[in-house]
């Protein structure tokens, strides 16, 4: 299933039948992803009574209770309602899904005993590329990311100055494979989230965060097409699924 893309004034040609999905799953259990303090997710048949939504236990269908914060339990996409007093949802602010993207991998560096992306670092791998969506990977990559437990560990983040950069590209989309683009703790500052939104000037509400992402090793860097669906949950977050497709 092979199609073709007209973007501005260059053809691209994908195929639909190899999509690249770069999600992280909820699962009901302690070895799910997890950050910020909480239980792990919970995915149980629903009880009533007697009843109890499981064929296995007797009932007709499986009818289960899902419990689950999309911030803290997989892979997510937020908007600006995620820092603003005043409510934002995400499934009211992103009307597109599918953007030209550019995936780039990148070591933290060490600063001030923090593992951070530096502006200098994004610069030397976009080279003033200004791609609609960003994709970062950072390493080290493996497969241990899909269910580390984050809480008290102060991964990785974005400087404030690399956010920044990034917002002035004209990044409208940005995905990273941390549970967060700021720093785990620090006093509520949100340095890097109000950067990318343009917090303290005109606001971009159709701009959005995904992260904990996962993207294996054997998806080159590059340019792809990016489809980035989410569930419609009138939330500031919302569980989400990007998928890549190579340019072929």
């Amino acid at each position: 299933m092979k199609t073709t893309i007209s973007y501005k004034t260059k053809e691209y040609h994908i195929d639909l039948s190899k999509p690249l999905d770069i999600s992280i799953a909820v699962r009901g259990a302690k070895e799910n992803v997890n950050a910020w303090y909480i239980d792990n997710p919970k995915i149980q048949p629903h009880c009533d009574g007697d009843f109890v939504g499981s064929i296995s236990a007797g009932s007709s269908t499986n009818f289960y209770d899902i419990w689950f914060n999309p911030h803290s339990h997989g892979t997510h996409t937020e908007c600006v309602g995620h820092i603003s007093k005043e409510h934002q949802s995400i499934n009211q602010n992103l009307h597109q899904f599918f953007f030209l993207a550019e995936v780039i991998t990148i070591a933290p560096s060490e600063e001030n005993g923090d593992l951070v992306i530096t502006k200098n670092q994004l610069k030397k791998l976009l080279e003033d590329k200004a791609p609609k969506a960003l994709v970062i990977r950072t390493m080290p990559n493996s497969e241990t990311k899909l269910k580390r437990q984050y809480s008290n560990t102060n991964p990785p983040y974005i400087l404030q100055d690399a956010m920044q950069y990034i917002r002035d590209l004209g990044v409208e989309h940005l995905l990273i494979d941390l549970p967060s683009v700021d720093k785990e703790k620090d006093d509520g500052q949100l340095l890097a989230h109000k950067a990318f939104w343009n917090f303290n000037g005109e606001v971009r509400l159709g701009a959005t965060i995904t992260e904990f992402i996962y993207v294996k090793n054997a998806i080159a860097d590059g340019g792809y097409f990016l489809n980035l669906q989410i569930a419609p949950f009138e939330n500031d977050a919302s569980p989400s699924r990007p998928v890549l497709y190579k340019i072929e």
